[in-house]
């Protein structure tokens, strides 16, 4: 195999639904009245044009087999993910293509109540993402998705409510007794961006409390450089809890990047290595992907497109709701 070639399975994935080129595919998205550029561009500006291409190749697929409900939709979207993934590397092991699809079917299913981005730090990835599922997910969902950002520290938590225009939560969280105590709400706008709650947790244990309180079934932990501090004992001691406590918890690792690292040996392993981040992951995800939650560099030196992960999440809702409205409409 030339190393020098990234050997993916876009042409495979082309033939197989007799599209002609990519070009083509992006042609079918537009008569459907699908502006994919528009959606993708919308929720992460700084994604890379391969992640534009994935997408429409995605929708295109869902199109040529008249797929039109979007849990549905996000599996075909998985498709075209899947075939920017080049052969041998991270991405294409973990298969996080599919994954991506998969997730995103989850949080169209009534079945899945309340998600959370779980950070270590608040962050805009994870904004970003959020804005995508709350201005989406609702429309075709019976029972509308409670949709949580918990990370570490209250006036980061604060400020990225105040930005974008959600709920800042504010909680005290009592050690001795093991109570979260809700001190006040307060709405930065009107508008549906306001139905996602941000939570600032000075600790791991109120920030385990934020989980219980959401009741959260479905999570994804950013990749902060302090990964030990926060997001993977939350997830852990609460994937535990649940397991305890018969309440079902799909716990999904984002996945490590180059420059996140706490391993003395990821000098000399180079970008194929994640450091404890991606380790720390694995010991209580269901599912894993690869790079970074925010920066689109990262995701595609795993072997994948340029887009974040936190931001790929809200997407692929936002892409797959496109595609059942446009069939509501009669358009395909």
């Amino acid at each position: 195999m030339d190393l020098t070639v990234k050997h993916t399975s876009i042409e495979e994935t082309l033939k197989k639904y007799d599209i002609k080129s990519l070009d083509e595919a992006k042609e079918i998205c537009l008569n459907a009245g699908i502006n994919v550029e528009e959606i993708v561009k919308g929720i992460q500006p700084i994604c890379f044009d391969n992640a534009v291409k994935a997408y429409e190749l995605g929708t295109a697929i869902a199109l040529k087999t008249n797929t039109n409900k979007a849990t549905e939709v996000a599996l075909k979207l998985g498709e075209g993910l899947q075939a920017y993934c080049v052969k041998g590397s991270v991405a294409d092991e973990r298969q996080i293509g599919l994954g991506h699809g998969r997730l995103a079917s989850m949080l169209l299913n009534e079945n899945t109540k309340s998600f959370c981005f779980l950070a270590g730090h608040e962050s805009f990835a994870a904004a970003e993402g959020a804005i995508g599922i709350v201005t989406s997910a609702n429309k075709v969902r019976k029972t509308p998705l409670n949709v949580i950002l918990n990370g570490l520290g209250k006036d980061a938590a604060y400020i990225i409510a105040r930005i974008n225009g959600f709920t800042f939560v504010n909680t005290s969280y009592d050690h001795k007794t093991g109570e979260l105590s809700i001190l006040g709400e307060k709405k930065f706008s009107n508008s549906e961006r306001s139905k996602v709650k941000v939570y600032g947790s000075y600790d791991v244990p109120e920030g385990v409390a934020i989980m219980k309180h959401e009741k959260v079934d479905v999570s994804i932990t950013g990749n902060s450089t302090n990964p030990t501090r926060f997001q993977h004992p939350v997830a852990g001691i609460y994937k535990k809890w649940c397991f305890e406590n018969g309440h079902n918890y799909f716990s999904v690792a984002s996945g490590g990047g180059t420059g996140r690292t706490l391993h003395p040996d990821n000098m000399g392993c180079g970008p194929a290595s994640y450091g404890l981040t991606d380790t720390m992951g694995r010991m209580h995800c269901d599912a894993q992907f690869a790079g970074s939650s925010s920066v689109p560099a990262h995701v595609e030196m795993m072997g994948f497109m340029g887009m974040g992960n936190n931001p790929m999440v809200g997407m692929t809702v936002a892409v797959a709701v496109s595609v059942e409205e446009a069939a509501k409409a009669g358009k395909f």
